[in-house]
């Protein structure tokens, strides 16, 4: 489609016209909170060693959090979660901060951990209640219909759990001058129509939700536990699931968890403690650990535990209990190219992405954004990514150490089709980062060579892949997890999280993780009613 061409009078005036604040009611951009308090919270592990709940969820993330609130409202739950509590941490929780959190990261305990895959390309992952909600760029999209059918979810449960967690936690942005002018941008190289403000997962440009307010806090996940009974739930912090363990005698058909073994985040892997799942009238619990650790902790987690290929343990002398060969398998990372915008660094406030284009049957996902590189000092990258990749990959253990990142390969432009992909999405994100609106505002002359050589711009991509954060896969539907995502051969395990796409649905996983949550959580309510 051609790009919109605008006279110069008229396309000055309108961009600076939208650089004046908007006009907007802050009283109806902010999300509604609960009225609720958050619920207990510790973290000394010793309150909960050797006590026993009906359910146990591993990851404070963007999906456990509202799954062990909803869980809470008739069960004991506990949330156990490898990092500390977000709130109070200027970093995570304040917009102008946007994106410090990755830049400082160390071994055990910063809020994001790094990653670097087998491909060499860095990555991380969030390490703090909330999870990669409390670090990501706050961007809030649904996933498309076509995916809920494809997954096939309750259509009406799904739509009460979006609503649940937007009520909560989502705003309507105030455009900020440079995300109105990355919106012109993405006019101009065609990325039509123009859909407004819109949650929804449709072709053309649009403004999303986020959960960044009016005033620049950040409303994570954790947010979503003021709707907890804090009577009924525990939230545990610094502590890191070490692995599940079972009773029975390792017959596929008999195994049934017991409990979780963890430690201290910051303490040695040899001390360890237990907590157990409710044993009623001496049989198995009619609850269940729930992983919600993301695509690296789950997959991580079940190796640990003993689940997985036969063939993967031997070297680190880990009993088998189950040969369920899916887990670590399809692994997939969305590959991404960016393009900077500006010359040379500057020291920029901080701009998380509000706009988001989206392209070619939902094929291609551009945003742009004011990044860190620094303390003071900030890049004006334009990013891209592919929504369906072909190419996956592999994850499996590279310690015993539960604290470790194990090892991933995702194989990144691997098949030719990505391949393709890529070099027709390098010429539309070069359309839009070469636009008049951009050079317009960065004060530069608007650049016309565009790289039109096809195989110029698949060396390019090779050469210049990177992730855009939306990684997946490990424990996905059907291989490792059944449509209730349960894991296949045991009783009480359940995985919920990213490790069960097989795509990543929307511009970005957050919202639909969110309400997978709270989906989830409101399906066991209702299959306990009439157990």
């Amino acid at each position: 489609m051609e790009a919109i061409k605008f006279q110069n009078t008229v396309h000055h005036d309108r961009i600076l016209i939208a650089f004046i604040f908007l006009f907007v009611d802050l009283s109806l951009c902010s999300p509604s909170q609960t009225q609720g308090e958050l619920p207990y919270m510790t973290s000394d592990v010793k309150e909960v060693a050797g006590k026993s709940f009906d359910y146990i969820v591993v990851g404070g993330g963007t999906a456990g959090c509202p799954l062990a609130a909803t869980l809470s409202e008739k069960f004991s739950v506990l949330l156990i979660e490898r990092g500390g509590s977000p709130y109070g941490n200027p970093w995570v929780m304040e917009k102008r901060y946007y994106g410090f959190s990755l830049i400082q990261t160390d071994e055990f305990s910063s809020v994001a951990q790094d990653f670097k895959s087998a491909d060499g390309v860095r990555n991380c992952r969030g390490r703090v209640l909330g999870g990669s909600s409390a670090i990501n760029g706050g961007f809030y999209s649904r996933a498309s219909e076509d995916f809920i059918d494809k997954v096939g979810w309750d259509k009406e449960l799904v739509k009460d759990a979006y609503a649940w967690v937007e009520s909560k936690v989502v705003s309507i942005p105030e455009l900020t001058p440079w995300q109105t002018v990355v919106e012109f941008g993405l006019l101009e190289a065609g990325i039509l129509p123009y859909n407004g403000y819109s949650l929804e997962h449709i072709e053309g440009t649009k403004i999303g939700g986020s959960i960044f307010d009016v005033w620049g806090i950040r409303h994570t996940s954790a947010d979503l536990l003021k709707a907890a009974n804090p009577k009924n739930i525990i939230v545990v912090l610094n502590a890191t699931v070490k692995n599940i363990f079972f009773e029975g005698n390792g017959n596929a058909t008999e195994t049934a968890v017991k409990g979780i073994r963890f430690i201290k985040s910051d303490g040695t892997t040899d001390q360890t403690y237990e907590a157990y799942l409710n044993q009623p009238k001496n049989c198995a619990s009619n609850g269940d650990v729930i992983l919600s650790a993301g695509a690296l902790g789950s997959p991580q987690i079940l190796l640990s535990s003993g689940i997985g290929h036969r063939e993967h343990f031997k070297k680190f002398n880990i009993p088998h209990v189950l040969n369920l060969k899916g887990v670590g398998k399809k692994m997939k990372d969305n590959p991404s190219i960016a393009v900077l915008v500006d010359t040379n660094p500057q020291n920029r406030l901080p701009d998380p992405p509000q706009v988001s284009g989206i392209a070619k049957d939902l094929k291609f996902i551009i945003e742009g954004g004011i990044i860190p590189t620094g303390f003071n000092a900030t890049r004006m990258p334009i990013a891209a990514k592919i929504s369906f990749p072909v190419s996956e990959g592999e994850l499996k253990l590279s310690s015993t150490d539960p604290r470790q990142n194990p090892s991933v390969k995702f194989n990144y432009l691997a098949d030719e089709n990505d391949l393709d992909d890529c070099a027709n999405m390098v010429h539309l994100l070069e359309r839009v980062a070469k636009s008049e609106s951009i050079a317009f505002y960065l004060g530069v002359k608007p650049q016309n060579n565009l790289m039109t050589s096809t195989d110029g711009q698949r060396k390019f991509c090779k050469a210049n892949v990177r992730t855009y954060y939306h990684y997946h896969g490990g424990c996905t539907v059907g291989s490792v997890v059944d449509n209730d995502y349960k894991v296949y051969g045991v009783k009480g395990l359940r995985v919920v999280d990213g490790s069960t796409f097989l795509e990543s649905p929307g511009t970005n996983p957050m919202a639909t993780l969110l309400m997978l949550g709270r989906y989830q959580g409101v399906k066991i309510l209702r299959e306990r009613e009439h157990v």
